[in-house]
């Protein structure tokens, strides 16, 4: 596989701040380049981990700032709201620019092409099945950015190669080079406003995706929220780039939606039924018919047939940890929806099982259940666990049982033998649903690796192994970026 070229930093200082998975991708893509890197991360077995491979460590916080000519910052770490970091202050004052590995994959690859997506929610699903249908079309494409594979560990394409990335807020703040050739926004609710200084700085940061567009490039909107219909308008009166409306539940003039179940190509005005979206068992819910309609648009705009294109969402297998169904174990069946970190992530998979014995909690959002309320006839029990035990323990007591379960696996026991029962006494069908409306941070790392010990849990319960261990689109790079 051939490498990304950083040449351009040979013999230049460059200093890394954060050596997660992103971090340490680009601390070593600099090196063999060249670079001179100076690495950092405040957590000390970070560093460890960094020096153990060669890596040159140097203090950040006690630097001489007129040497690093890039400031690679990990998308984690703050840069603005609701405090720049100290480093990212004292390169800001020196006058070295603060990028992200994603920039430096743009100034690398010039001439290819760059599809982005971004949204509050359903943008890991679709830029994974945009991947997956390209891949499937013979289309030379690499998928990465704010999932998967850092942007750094992406293969070198050729001028007709299609890069396919998940874009966080976090990333487009500090991702410059980049017009993208198609930008997807799918929807907006708010999510992570610490980070943004409020909803308006959100917004902002999320529009960015269509940063320089102008004709050929084309934008696809998602026009099922407020926030996101302005948007659309807003560039159709602006009439700069080619703009494609999406909707996962009503009709839209020129684009691509669903009605009905049915996902319906209406861009060139005729209204062509494509696909009944009710036939693929991996794409559920309204949410995943705009996932689809997003995912049909790009490939339309880049010239994928509709018969590849329907061949693509027929054998799309799902994205790991996004409403991924884990087992089915004495008639209850184990749906692991671990990426569900807000309430409206949330939302999308309640609205999909009608008996649920609902896993929540972790640390809580902004604005916490509220959203949720129409979805409570549907939910049999909930199990808590996590920070937000007692404030959701508040909210949801009186309405259905509520355990108190402190963690993840006391919950999947728990949970386990209330949906059995259910199923043994009423011949029901239960769902055992992890979907936390919570980040992951009080008791895991990631929202990964609260999903896989969700199905370490349920392997448990029968003595097997989860499914899908190694996973539809690995780990995430960002964690539980927005």
């Amino acid at each position: 596989m051939a490498q990304i070229d950083l040449g351009f930093f040979g013999g230049l200082t460059v200093a890394v701040l954060g050596l997660g998975k992103s971090g340490l991708s680009a601390a070593r893509a600099l090196s063999s380049a060249g670079a001179e890197v100076w690495a950092w991360d405040d957590n000390k077995d970070s560093r460890q981990r960094a020096a153990s491979e060669g890596l040159p460590i140097v203090d950040l916080h006690d630097c001489d700032w007129s040497q690093p000519v890039s400031l690679i910052l990990s998308p984690g770490i703050p840069h603005s709201f609701p405090a720049p970091h100290e480093v990212v202050e004292l390169a800001r004052h020196s006058g070295c620019e603060i990028i992200s590995d994603i920039e430096l994959l743009a100034r690398a690859q010039r001439g290819v092409r760059f599809v982005g997506i971004t949204g509050t929610n359903g943008k890991s699903t679709t830029t994974t099945l945009i991947g997956h249908i390209l891949k499937q079309a013979g289309r030379p494409v690499a998928v990465g950015g704010n999932l998967g594979v850092p942007a750094l560990e992406l293969e070198a394409l050729t001028q007709d190669g299609i890069y396919v990335l998940e874009m966080s807020s976090y990333q487009l703040e500090i991702t410059r080079s980049i017009t993208f050739d198609i930008a997807v926004l799918m929807n907006i609710s708010p999510d992570h406003l610490d980070r943004h200084g409020g909803f308006d700085g959100y917004v902002a940061a999320k529009k960015l995706i269509f940063h320089r567009q102008a004709r050929p490039c084309t934008a696809i909107v998602g026009t099922d929220d407020d926030t996101c219909r302005k948007i659309f308008e807003d560039l159709s009166e602006a009439n700069e780039q080619n703009i494609v409306p999406i909707s996962g539940s009503s009709a839209v003039k020129d684009g691509v939606y669903v009605a009905g179940g049915i996902l319906i190509d209406n861009s060139q005005g005729d209204e062509e039924q494509v696909l009944d979206l009710r036939d693929l068992p991996n794409l559920p819910g309204e949410h995943n018919a705009q996932n689809a309609a997003a995912a049909y648009a790009v490939a339309v705009t880049l010239g994928v047939s509709r018969v590849q294109i329907v061949e693509g969402l027929k054998t799309f297998g799902g994205l790991e940890h996004r409403q991924e169904m884990v087992a089915e174990i004495d008639g209850v069946r184990y749906v692991n929806d671990s990426k569900a970190t807000n309430a409206d992530a949330a939302a999308r998979a309640l609205a999909c099982y009608d008996l649920i014995y609902w896993i929540a909690g972790g640390r809580a959002k902004e604005g916490g259940l509220d959203g949720l309320e129409s979805f409570y006839p549907r939910i049999a029990e909930v199990f808590l666990i996590g920070e937000a035990e007692t404030a959701f323990a508040s909210v949801l007591e009186g309405r259905f049982p509520v355990k108190r379960c402190g963690t993840l696996a006391k919950a999947v026991s728990a949970a386990a033998a209330a949906a059995k029962a259910a199923h043994t006494q009423q011949g029901s069908s239960p769902v055992v649903l992890l979907s936390p409306a919570c980040a992951s941070f009080d008791q895991f790392p990631s929202f990964e690796a609260r999903g896989t010990a969700f199905k370490a849990a349920v392997a448990e319960l029968h003595g097997s192994q989860p499914a899908n261990d190694d996973g539809a689109a690995g780990q995430s790079v960002g964690g539980d970026a927005a």
